[in-house]
């Protein structure tokens, strides 16, 4: 007896973002490009919002040339006025916008100083960028997650906020706050906010800016070797996607257990 086979076609894989519209702020280089494309790849388009035009023109190209949708548009995401253009450019380019990852902020190559003798001008900018930076976006774009029935936000974080890093920790620590404040604020119209923390990750800024500690850091580790790009990436997708729908106001440290907290 011969026995029967399925000849049916398997059915297609969906990814987890066909039909999304997706802005990574900070997109042109290191974990934001990596965000950037792994949407992509899912198949959210996705709005390159970067300062740096070389760059964030080369990452939304990529994307397309591989078979994506991108978009790049300059902003500079400590200017309301820039924040507002890119979340209207976002709509004029693919109709709206479903998810927002807030990545953009000063890092690689920053000032190492104490707080009390750090120049105001530099302090009061990197402030505007790494702290207010998130809100703004944020700001610009929820009323178009609205009108599209919900939405989720990805706020970047760092390990460095409970590690008293400077002004560099502060500002990541307002990061949680203000995870804590949108998650309560937009839950009702169907919008969550997450946040990663990532540990040392092996990206050219880190090696610019805390190489020198690389292995002091990596020794005390659970887990002793640096995070990759694709280690950020896979948290940051599992928060946007609807298997962590019934995730908000979390903080997920992405960090080979540098941090771990009851």
């Amino acid at each position: 007896m011969t026995e029967q086979q399925d000849t049916a076609a398997p059915t297609a894989t969906r990814r987890r973002f066909e039909g999304k519209v997706a802005v990574v702020t900070g997109a042109g280089r290191g974990i934001g490009e990596g965000y950037a494309k792994g949407l992509a790849a899912e198949g959210a388009a996705v709005v390159v919002a970067e300062l740096d035009a070389g760059n964030g023109e080369r990452v939304a190209g990529e994307i397309e040339a591989a078979g994506g949708r991108a978009v790049f548009v300059s902003t500079d995401v400590s200017s309301e006025e820039s924040t507002l253009a890119m979340a209207a450019a976002a709509t004029d380019a693919f109709g709206g916008v479903d998810l927002l990852v807030n990545n953009a902020a000063i890092y690689g190559g920053m000032k190492i100083e104490s707080i009390l003798k750090v120049d105001w001008d530099y302090y009061q900018r990197f402030m505007a960028v790494n702290m207010n930076g998130a809100l703004l976006c944020a700001r610009a774009v929820v009323p178009s997650m609205k009108r599209r029935g919900g939405g989720a936000i990805v706020n970047q974080s760092s390990t460095a906020a409970y590690l008293g890093s400077g002004y560099y920790g502060m500002s990541k620590l307002a990061i949680h706050g203000l995870t804590h404040a949108l998650a309560a604020e937009l839950g009702g119209r169907n919008i969550r906010v997450n946040a990663i923390a990532p540990g040392p990750t092996d990206t050219e800024a880190t090696r610019d800016t805390v190489g020198a500690f690389i292995d002091h850091i990596l020794s005390s580790m659970p887990i002793k070797r640096m995070g990759t790009v694709d280690d950020m990436v896979a948290a940051c997708l599992f928060l946007l996607s609807d298997e962590a729908g019934f995730i908000t106001g979390q903080i997920l440290a992405v960090d080979g257990g540098q941090i771990i907290r009851p």
